[in-house]
């Protein structure tokens, strides 16, 4: 189908509805439970890193149980953050970042997370994506934020035609309705990981299926 057909007012409308019955991405589950400040949500996303959501979510309640501050962390040695952290992919690197973080923002920034892409950017461990979720969840500041599955999807939409997540974030940012920046990541992780799914995505269900461009889609369900 002609993505000519394509009204993302009516897509993000009708994919919002579709994931109301799966789990909630991390973050905004998290954001939901009260982890609310940038710091917070910092953290959880260096922990969601190459992590599945399931193991995200217990293992940054296991650390929040323990620490929710900079000055909570710093005086957590690297062990004791690596040890409540531990079912997390990579999580003796991230322990490490995690304690080095905390203590920056402690000495630099008298204990309160910045809230600008490139004082978070500059952070050890932190990527655009987790910076951009940051400022998007915490600090009242839309941007988008593109996963692995933000960029497949909307490139199998026809919306973007992009090589790499961060082209798409760049492409979003210049197309996509502001209103939308913090909700599209919040909706196409659900999406994404239950219905169009890296391979043989549920078309048949698909409640956008009609608008869908379904590029690069070889064998659909």
């Amino acid at each position: 189908m002609s993505k000519s057909n394509f009204d993302i007012d009516e897509v993000m409308a009708r994919v919002q509805k579709a994931v109301q019955p799966f789990p909630k991405a991390a973050l905004f589950e998290l954001a939901e439970e009260g982890y609310t400040s940038p710091f917070e949500i910092l953290v959880a996303c260096m922990i969601s890193i190459r992590t599945r959501d399931e193991v995200t979510l217990p293992t940054a309640r296991q650390l929040f149980e323990r620490a929710r501050t900079p000055k909570e962390i710093v005086e957590l040695d690297e062990a004791m953050i690596d040890e409540l952290i531990g079912s997390c992919s990579f999580h003796e690197r991230k322990a490490r970042q995690i304690h080095t973080l905390a203590g920056r923002i402690v000495e630099e920034y008298h204990g309160r997370s910045p809230c600008t892409a490139e004082e978070l950017t500059d952070f050890s461990g932190v990527g655009v994506k987790c910076a951009n979720l940051v400022l998007g969840v915490a600090c009242d500041q839309p941007r988008v934020s593109v996963d692995v599955h933000v960029h497949r999807v909307t490139n199998r939409w026809g919306y973007v035609e992009t090589g790499s997540p961060e082209t798409t974030n760049q492409v979003l940012e210049q197309k996509l309705p502001k209103k939308y920046w913090v909700t599209i990541n919040k909706i196409l992780v659900p999406f994404g990981k239950h219905i169009c799914i890296g391979r043989r995505p549920y078309c048949s269900t698909c409640p956008v299926l009609e608008m869908c461009a379904q590029a690069g889609v070889k064998d659909p369900r």
